[in-house]
């Protein structure tokens, strides 16, 4: 049996390498991570099938999600253009010298941009307006948030303000870079006249890994994809498996849900829905409900409201009815909300900042403007919402 420290210690890191599936070589849980390395990389072949790489000065997670298609994933405030922009500043990066400026990296990002096949599809990126040279700087911090860049002068306020004429300096960590896209092929091993076509075609073989041809690979090809939704995923709802996953998760979603949740220290919930694994500390997740400020309080409410609806037997509501919702709500919490929550008309920016945070929690569906509660919602209710 091991150690009440080493068990702690495995379990700290396996956490946060779920949190943190790059980690570069200032985070906290690297030294621990490289000391349960071995363990760590058996565990995540067994349990999920995902690669784990640790090195001296960083690790890597290579965990890819069950459904790729799942528009709530991404990093947050990036729509497809800031990740096409993402996409063109690693390919300036992989080119460039061990430092770079935030001008140089711009003025290259530029001449990326203006590929024939980008204009094609009428994508267009000039640094002419403070809204372009913000998307560049934000970029830039999501890169240095993932490792890839550290910053070494200079202020990237000062570009977005000045017209371009501030600038920041800029390490290149090729390490990082090199370990960003967690791909089982790389694009660039297709041949042009191969190449998948469309976004879904392309993210399918972009993560496709080797097919099974025994009884035991499908075996465990379905217990891998059912382990990561359990792990990745909010929610794991039964109606969201095919008959294969369903049949093997319901026979065996008792042992699997209970050995994820003694590594990873998650509480298990099972219901007649499907199942989830719950942190009761709310370290492990990068949304909280309930959380702080009006935005935060405004999403609790209108989960409270769905929730009661659900159970009432009302599953679908508009979005009209969640703005008028919380306009009601206003009158009675308004004074706590920060001003431009208070004004005429700011119900519609609440309704759908705390629709998509529902929806990224896999607590709702939207279509257009219909809303269908899902049946995790139900958990939810919030005193005196009413």
């Amino acid at each position: 049996m091991k150690p009440a420290r080493e068990v702690d210690e495995f379990r700290t890191a396996l956490r946060a390498l779920l949190m943190t599936p790059l980690m570069g070589r200032g985070h906290e849980a690297l030294p621990a991570v490289r000391r349960q390395a071995e363990p760590l990389r058996a565990w995540f072949q067994r349990e999920t099938g995902w690669p784990l790489v640790v090195e001296r000065d960083g690790a890597r997670l290579y965990k890819r999600p069950a459904d790729t298609l799942d528009a709530t994933r991404g990093l947050p405030g990036f729509d497809r253009r800031r990740c096409v922009l993402l996409c063109l500043a690693c390919a300036v990066l992989e080119r460039a010298e061990a430092q770079i400026s935030l001008h140089q990296l711009g003025e290259r990002l530029l001449r990326e941009a203006a590929a024939p096949e980008l204009k094609a599809r009428r994508f267009r990126f000039a640094l002419d307006s403070p809204t372009e040279r913000r998307e560049l700087v934000a970029v830039c911090k999501a890169l240095m948030g993932l490792g890839v860049l550290e910053r070494v002068a200079g202020d990237e306020q000062g570009y977005v303000a000045t017209q371009g004429q501030g600038d920041a300096l800029y390490d290149v960590r090729r390490r990082a870079l090199a370990s960003l896209l967690a791909a089982a092929r790389g694009p660039s091993t297709w041949p042009a006249e191969a190449a998948p076509v469309s976004l879904a075609e392309r993210l399918a073989a972009l993560t496709a890994e080797p097919g099974v041809d025994s009884e035991d690979g499908r075996r465990h090809a379905l217990r891998h994809g059912l382990a990561r939704r359990l792990l990745d995923d909010p929610v794991l709802y039964l109606e969201d498996l095919d008959a294969a996953e369903r049949a093997y998760f319901m026979n065996q979603r008792g042992v699997m849900a209970a050995r994820l949740a003694e590594a990873t220290g998650l509480a298990v919930e099972h219901r007649a829905e499907g199942s989830a694994l719950t942190d009761t500390d709310a370290l492990l997740s990068d949304i909280a409900l309930p959380d702080e400020g009006t935005e935060a309080h405004a999403t609790l409410l209108v989960a409270g409201w769905l929730a009661a609806r659900l159970r009432g037997g009302q599953p679908h509501s508009a979005v009209a009815e969640v703005a008028a919702f919380i306009a009601a709500m206003r009158e009675r919490h308004g004074r706590y909300w920060r001003k431009s929550a208070r004004e005429a008309g700011g119900e519609h920016e609440l309704a759908a900042i705390a629709l998509a945070r529902l929806a990224e929690l896999a607590l709702l569906q939207r279509d257009g403007d219909a809303v269908l509660a899902r049946p995790a919602l139900a958990r939810y209710a919030v005193e005196g919402a009413e």
